[in-house]
């Protein structure tokens, strides 16, 4: 039953030497460090270590649990994982531990509570934002990142192509990529299907 500890640093210039302080201070064994590893990174090459080094017993200790990610959901879905080996986790800072029979059924329920708050956050935001998106088409505002080719110069571009043009000299004529060429003839085709203009 060992105590393991994490740190980690998102930049090669930060020092993990408080973290390192933290941990050897509650008894880490031993510790692995990722830096210059961002917390958004899947790939975290010492915390992947740690985890295939960890067994049934030990706890994974932190300073903070933004350590192990940066989302309440990757946070539960680790804790989970290593809570299935038999594996606990221990945060400092938010004094959270998931170890069993060191209150680990509270440190449990307190991520699982994280959770369901982010996940409630998530949703009265993005229904925020569809209602949002809806008024303003209902005002006639279309969101999203203006178009590269106006009406005038789609007008040309259909010219050009209805003249044999191919599609790669019509994006040349107009100073833009064969590809915006393509997005704006098929945004204006999907437009007249759906009878908007």
């Amino acid at each position: 039953m060992a105590q393991l500890g994490y740190a980690r640093v998102s930049t090669r210039d930060q020092d993990p030497t408080r973290q390192h302080d933290d941990l050897a201070a509650v008894g880490c064994d031993r510790v692995w460090t990722d830096a210059g590893v961002s917390g958004t990174t899947t790939s975290r090459p010492q915390l992947d270590a740690l985890l295939d080094y960890a067994r049934d017993g030990d706890t994974i200790v932190v300073t903070e649990l933004s350590r192990l990610g940066r989302t309440v959901r990757q946070l539960v879905v680790l804790v989970d994982d290593l809570g299935a080996r038999g594996i606990g986790v221990r945060s400092l800072t938010q004094a959270i531990d998931t170890t069993p029979g060191q209150g680990g059924g509270i440190g449990t329920l307190l991520l699982s509570l994280f959770a369901a708050l982010a996940q409630l956050e998530r949703e009265v935001l993005v229904d925020r934002t569809m209602s949002d998106l809806a008024a303003a088409r209902a005002r006639g505002r279309v969101g999203g990142r203006p178009t590269v080719l106006p009406p005038d110069k789609l007008a040309a571009a259909h010219a050009l192509l209805a003249a044999g043009t191919p599609k790669t000299e019509v994006a040349a004529a107009l100073g833009v990529s064969r590809s915006t060429v393509y997005r704006a003839i098929e945004r204006e085709r999907v437009a007249m299907t759906a009878g908007v203009r």
